[in-house]
């Protein structure tokens, strides 16, 4: 049987105590109650509640004490701070220390019982994120290919074949889309795994360095060559070398490579001593190499010669199916990395990432997260804290857009800017009156986040 979970309450009037002891206990939480914020900082070790509810002003440790003071025992402990004598930039700041959120007393019942279950949605998700990703390593992964697609289930059976050849490797795709993982996992899963894999990015080494790279060079062979140097064949002697943006380099190197590939032997720049190269090549590139050769500008015959096994990577935009999954993936991995709490999408935000069509594919994709998870001051991920060319996309042309509930104002004498600005602070007033001050009903019928209104609030001096 599923034990109840906790919540802890900790305020110093009793009747306040009382009255949320009852109102949780009937949301089949079990409660425990204290009066100051030390006897929670204590309790909290032992219950490790799913929901604390603090008073911000309680003798011997304030409830803002506590909450400095909990985070140090539990960074995702999950704490609803309650005060009669609040100003909005102190829902702001506790916000920002880590609150979960924030509620004014006197308070609506409802929507104190709305906050509590958002807070276990967010403990249900964390779970529901972990026993996802454990199915993830059990079912879904190759090497490091997270998927959910039919299309890459495909490839990833076709790397697997792949990888137990000896078979030179061209990986095409658009830029973003995983080529430099496609050739680890070949080298991972081939007979060479235990050798060096090396990665040389044409690209971005200069053309006159290039050979050099590829080869080495002996001491003296030209200005600045101090020393004798291995070359990149040489590094990856018994393994796999791996040549990104192969479509770059030039004609004189293509014909150098070519050799290395057919004859498996080369020589350092400035050097006579020939040596062998035991070495797996996997190429690739985000370029036409067919176009590339009928313009003269890439050689044939090394086209051909790369070209023994052909693999293409899998735009973004046709495997909608991971781009929830690759977000939650990216969002565990930099909240980690930038020790912050967030540990979800809001829908509204999730939709937004659905809608983009992502034309940088996975690299723009993590890139989006990694700004969110920075930009966040929360759990949630909201579509705020989202880079604009990606909410964009969810407002753009094409979608049925609701007619405007009043026209503006003349507004003599203001720029437009100063008019809407108006009319968003009338709009947010009435809205607020109609739900008779409930700052979480006023959110959701506004569609925007409570933490959003809480900021509109505090620029519009709405009380």
């Amino acid at each position: 049987m599923t034990q109840p979970l906790h919540a802890l309450v900790a305020d110093d009037e009793e009747a306040i105590r009382e009255m949320l002891a009852a109102v949780l206990t009937k949301q089949g939480l079990h409660v425990t109650c204290v009066a100051d914020g030390k006897a929670a900082v204590d309790l909290y070790p032992t219950l490790r509640p799913a929901v604390v509810l603090m008073d911000i002003r309680m003798p011997v440790m304030t409830g803002l004490e506590a909450l400095s003071e909990i985070r140090k025992i539990d960074r995702s402990a999950s704490i609803i701070l309650m005060t009669a004598y609040a100003a909005v930039e102190t829902a702001v700041q506790a916000i920002k220390d880590g609150a979960f959120d924030y509620i004014i007393k006197p308070f609506d019942i409802s929507e104190l019982l709305l906050l509590v279950d958002r807070v276990l949605q967010m403990r249900q998700m964390q779970d529901d994120i972990a026993v996802l990703h454990r199915k993830l390593s059990e079912s879904y992964r190759y090497d490091r290919l997270l998927t959910n697609s039919p299309k890459m289930m495909e490839l990833c059976q076709t790397i697997a074949k792949v990888a137990r050849s000896n078979a030179t490797v061209l990986v095409t795709g658009e830029s973003g889309t995983g080529k430099e993982l496609v050739a680890t996992a070949i080298h991972n899963n081939s007979a060479r795994a235990a050798g060096p894999l090396v990665k040389v990015n044409c690209a971005a080494v200069p053309e006159g360095l290039l050979e050099s790279e590829f080869f080495g060079h002996e001491k003296g062979a030209f200005t600045g060559a101090a020393t004798r140097r291995q070359g990149r064949f040489e590094q990856a002697c018994q393994g796999t070398l791996f040549l990104d943006e192969i479509g770059d380099i030039s004609p004189s190197l293509q014909v150098k490579l070519l050799r290395v590939l057919q004859e498996r032997e080369f020589e350092r720049v400035g050097g006579n001593e020939v040596l062998r190269s035991d070495v797996r090549v996997i190429v690739a590139t985000n370029r036409n190499l067919e176009e590339l050769v009928r313009q003269g500008t890439f050689r044939q015959d090394l086209y051909f010669r790369l070209n023994v096994v052909t693999l293409r990577t899998i735009p973004l935009r046709e495997r909608p199916e991971d781009i929830r999954l690759l977000a939650e993936h990216f969002l565990q991995r930099f909240a980690a990395e930038n020790q912050m709490d967030a540990v979800g999408f809001d829908n509204r935000a999730l939709d937004c990432l659905l809608r983009h069509s992502w034309p940088g594919n996975v690299r723009e994709l993590s890139n989006a997260v990694e700004r969110a998870v920075i930009m966040s001051t929360g759990r949630v991920i909201f579509p705020e804290d989202l880079p604009e060319q990606v909410t964009r996309t969810a407002e753009e042309p094409g979608e049925e857009v609701a007619e405007p509930a009043a026209t503006l104002p003349p507004g003599e004498g203001q720029t437009l800017r100063e008019r809407i600005s108006q009319y968003e602070a009338q709009v947010i007033a009435e809205c607020l009156q109609r739900n008779g001050g409930n700052r979480m009903r006023t959110a959701q019928d506004l569609g925007i986040s409570r933490r959003s209104l809480l900021y509109k609030l505090q620029e519009y001096a709405i009380a």
